[in-house]
């Protein structure tokens, strides 16, 4: 199958026109040098040819320039920039993870080319993942390029520092070239490219470059350009300006456009996230314990022993150190449960590891006591996702839509490992993985999905790992940015459409969790985390992998949320989960009910029979007034009191302004709102009886009973305590730990919670 592009999305159109109207005034033009080609012989005199090297020129000044990025700025909301210095130029565009910013600049190239010449173009990425996923983009967006821009010419390179020949046509083309390369390759001064070569005429590699004084792109700027060291290396490429894309921008140089999180959701550009839990309850009923480790270093045997311990009035699962004789009872904060736990032996020999207690069984190494093991909640995870995955395909197989489920995890040992002749095993994962899908194909709702397919090899086609792999081909775990990372990169990207289409079984993959960036699939509709622990990767990067809307069997994107639903299968309550992702969300400066000063700046209105926007002074003015109101606090944050204004229709507006009250109104109703947690489970559908609805019976019932009415209750507190008390003592049964199920849909938007 092949991806179809949509060339007439706004918000895409609206992130491009950002860049190019900043060299508005800008005539078509480029620069010439001297390029010397390599050295040759002819008989005994060594002899050089030269071509000419073609550049881009800017022939507006800093003057031009802020004044266009002011206007632009304006027209987006954004707060206006004060001063732009000359030759200085950096600019910020913010997009969602999912909506396309890959798209966008790589058009955006085409549009700087199309109304202004320029012709090179340098893409700096953070990792091998992300290069992978841009030289990928470029590929099978190409088609569709030149049928859009009249089959212009255009070539792309992955630099790799074996070929510096790339770089002597990047320099002399007249045609659009561009240079994807990691910040890794050129940020040292023992980089080929920074060191005198032979290939480039003695010369560094890099002065090729630096001579086109290109355009450079840096996609994800708070990995690849988040140290003085980046930063300089940037700069050394002599760039006309540098454009930074990111959703999570640590620093945002001339903010030009933006599409946060929020606003994505909200126009259904990404999938709506859908969090399941699998969580253990009453689970602090019992004495819970888990031996870590043992150690006998030094003249002191010490075991670390996890367990709930009462800190500040709650319990808290915390990993503690004890010694031969500590009582658990003190070291949990008094717990009942734990009384009787006094360490009276730690034994640390190899592969009998254990802890023993004065009148309490002993305890062996990774052994878990009072809950279910960590290894019974994982499998859980495992079978949830796949009944999720087989819910989903009942859906959307008849809609032509492919449903694809990622895991990640931590050990690669757990999915595959080599037994001690060096054979390939299946880990715990992939067994629990075709244990759980055998069991749930042969249920008799999945049969329409199963007819033709014989499930007993079906378990183990669809499924399979993307891992690093060393010399000698053995899986191995790394850190995301080696050579043998980016063999695997390379091998899920060329994969990613193949991944789409009905004729690929592979359905379920399982990687390693430092593919966090760099790869997504449109039709990733499941993500589940099996870590040693609560997922130490970032909510945003977790999501990130399959946020983008789903695409069919023609390769159209399909809108709309009742296809597009993410479930994250986490090891936590979704209220957990929600509120990490919004304080990740906030520490990524995307303010939940915050009005900002520029917030109403933007808001059109009409005088003379001309449109114009408000600006920034009349936007300051009603944020001071809010203020003053104490609608706002001095920071812009929303107050109780503009809730009720809002909420009653009482809101107090200066009066010079009532002309856009209305429009006020809509802005502010956004940003007051809350960020909302549903129960999917409590969701259900309930068709009205029009017949009754319209019935003379039911509008006089109605007529009766639409009164509000307030009812007081008195009743004696002493004796309210004491009968419940009482029944207390008399009913209350605690339970044994036991798994339980949840599913929540998460609502994003500008309010928070």
């Amino acid at each position: 199958m092949k991806l179809k592009f949509d060339s007439e999305l706004d918000y895409q159109k609206e992130a491009m026109s950002s860049i190019v109207d900043i060299f508005e005034g800008q005539s078509v033009c480029n620069s010439n040098f001297t390029v010397a080609n390599s050295i040759y012989e002819a008989g005994t005199v060594g002899l050089f040819s030269t071509n000419l090297g073609v550049g881009n020129k800017l022939e507006i000044d800093e003057e031009d320039i802020l004044k266009n990025v002011k206007k632009i700025q304006l027209r987006n909301g954004l707060a206006q920039s004060n001063k732009i210095k000359k030759g200085d130029y950096h600019f910020t565009i913010e997009m969602e993870t999912g909506t396309g910013k890959t798209y966008v600049y790589l058009r955006t190239i085409l549009e700087l080319n199309k109304k202004y010449g320029f012709t090179k173009f340098i893409i700096v990425v953070p990792t091998v993942a992300v290069k992978e996923g841009v030289v990928k983009s470029i590929d099978i967006m190409t088609d569709h390029f030149k049928l859009k821009y009249d089959n212009v010419i255009f070539k792309s390179y992955e630099y790799k520092s074996k070929n510096l020949d790339i770089l002597r046509d990047f320099a002399t083309s007249d045609n659009i070239r561009i240079i994807v390369m990691t910040i890794q390759s050129f940020n040292k001064d023992t980089n080929v490219i920074n060191k005198d070569h032979e290939k480039t005429n003695g010369l560094k590699p890099l002065e090729f470059i630096q001579e086109t004084h290109p355009i450079v792109i840096i996609d994800e700027p708070q990995s690849a350009a988040s140290t003085k060291k980046a930063n300089d290396a940037i700069d050394s490429l002599n760039p006309l300006c540098t454009i930074g894309y990111s959703a999570t921008h640590k620093e945002k140089y001339n903010l030009m456009y933006r599409l946060d999180a929020v606003d994505a959701y909200e126009r259904q550009l990404v999938k709506q996230i859908e969090v399941a839990s699998v969580m253990t309850k009453d689970h602090h009923n019992d004495a819970y314990l888990k031996l870590v480790s043992v150690s006998n270093k030094g003249s002191t045997i010490i075991a670390k022993i996890e367990i709930d311990k009462r800190k500040n009035g709650a319990i808290k699962r915390e990993a503690v150190n004890v010694k031969n004789g500590q009582d658990l009872f003190e070291i949990s904060g008094c717990r009942e449960q734990y009384s009787g736990y006094i360490v009276s032996e730690i034994h640390t020999g190899k592969n009998s590891e254990y802890v023993d207690f004065t009148s309490k069984d002993c305890i062996r190494l990774g052994e878990v006591r009072g809950e279910l093991s960590d290894d019974i909640i994982k499998r859980a995870q495992i079978k949830k996702t796949i009944e999720e995955h087989l819910e989903k395909e009942m859906k959307l197989n008849q809609k032509g839509i492919k449903v694809l489920s990622l895991f990640f995890i931590d050990r690669v040992s757990n999915y595959r490992y080599y037994d001690e002749k060096g054979n390939s095993q299946k880990g715990k994962y992939a067994l629990w993985f075709e244990e759980e899908y055998k069991k749930s194909i042969q249920k008799p709702k999945y049969k329409t999905l199963f007819e033709d397919v014989d499930t007993e090899t079906e378990a183990e086609i669809v499924h399979n790992g993307y891992f690093a792999q060393d010399k000698k081909g053995v899986l191995k775990d790394t850190n995301g940015g080696t050579l043998a990372d980016e063999d695997v990169y390379g091998l899920i990207m060329r994969d990613k459409e193949r991944l789409l289409s009905f004729d690929s079984k592979l359905k379920f993959i399982f990687s390693h969790s430092a593919l966090k960036e760099g790869w997504d699939n449109p039709n990733v509709f499941q993500i589940c985390t099996l870590n040693e622990t609560k997922s130490e990767m970032k909510k945003r990067q977790e999501i990130g992998r399959g946020l983008r809307l789903a695409v069919n069997q023609d390769g159209e994107r399909i809108h709309g949320f009742n296809v597009n639903t993410l479930t994250v299968m986490a090891n936590e309550s979704y209220e957990e989960f929600a509120e990490k992702l919004q304080g990740e969300f906030e520490e990524e400066n995307i303010k939940f009910g915050i009005i900002e000063k520029h917030t109403f700046a933007n808001i059109e209105i009409e005088k003379h029979g001309i449109n114009k926007y408000l600006g920034k002074e009349p936007s300051e003015y009603i944020w001071n007034y809010f203020n003053a109101k104490d609608y706002i606090d001095v920071k812009g944050k929303v107050t109780d009191n503009l809730k009720r204004a809002l909420k009653d229709n009482k809101l107090d507006f200066p009066e010079e302004y009532m002309d856009i009250k209305a429009q006020a109104d809509v802005i502010l109703k956004k940003i007051s709102g809350s960020l909302n947690i549903k129960n999917a489970n409590d969701k259900k559908k309930i068709s009205i009886n029009k017949r009754r609805f319209l019935s003379p019976e039911f509008k006089e019932l109605w007529d009766k009973v639409k009164y509000k009415t307030t009812y007081s209750v008195k009743f004696n507190s002493s004796e309210l305590i004491k009968t419940c008390s009482e029944e207390i003592m008399k009913n209350l049964k605690v339970d044994k730990a036991k798994l339980i199920y949840t599913k929540a849909d998460i609502e994003i938007n500008a309010g928070g919670n």
